[in-house]
C-alpha cells in the first residue's frame, strides 16, 4: 500500500497550463502502475492517463491525448501530469491512483487500490 498526496491544482484560463504532482510514500513506489483520474460535479470518475512502473508505457484518454503528458520520477516517488491547452471541460477534481497489478484494466478506477485525496482544477472560459 502507498499513501498518495496530490498538489498543483488551481484556477487557470482556457488555453493555459498546469502541472499536477502526486507524491507517494513507501519504498516500493517504482513497482506500481500509476494513474490519474478526474471527477466533475455530477459525473462519474473518469480515466485521464496512466503510466507503467518503469515509465516505458503511457496511456491516455482520447479527450486529453496530445494535450496532457504523464511522467514519473521513481527516485523522487512522484508522478506528474502536465496539462496544456486546458479547456473548461477539463474542470474537475483530479485524483492520483496506484496499483501493483491493475488487473481490471488500466483505464478502470476499480483496478486501483490506493488513491489520493484529490486536487481541484478549474478552467475558466
Amino acid at each position: 500500500q502507498v499513501q498518495l498526496v496530490e498538489s498543483g491544482g488551481g484556477l487557470v484560463q482556457a488555453g493555459g497550463s498546469l502541472r499536477l504532482s502526486c507524491a507517494a510514500s513507501g519504498r516500493t513506489f517504482s513497482t506500481y502502475t500509476m494513474g490519474w483520474f478526474r471527477q466533475a460535479p455530477g459525473k462519474e470518475r473518469e480515466f485521464v492517463a496512466a503510466i507503467s512502473w518503469s515509465g516505458g508505457n503511457t496511456y491516455y484518454a482520447d479527450s486529453v491525448k496530445g494535450r496532457f503528458t504523464i511522467s514519473r520520477h521513481n527516485t523522487k516517488n512522484t508522478v506528474y501530469l502536465q496539462m496544456n491547452s486546458l479547456k473548461p471541460e477539463d474542470t474537475a477534481v483530479y485524483y492520483c491512483a496506484a496499483d501493483l497489478r491493475v488487473t481490471g484494466g488500466i483505464q478502470h478506477a476499480v483496478s486501483y487500490d490506493d488513491w489520493g485525496q484529490g486536487t481541484q482544477v478549474t478552467v475558466s472560459s
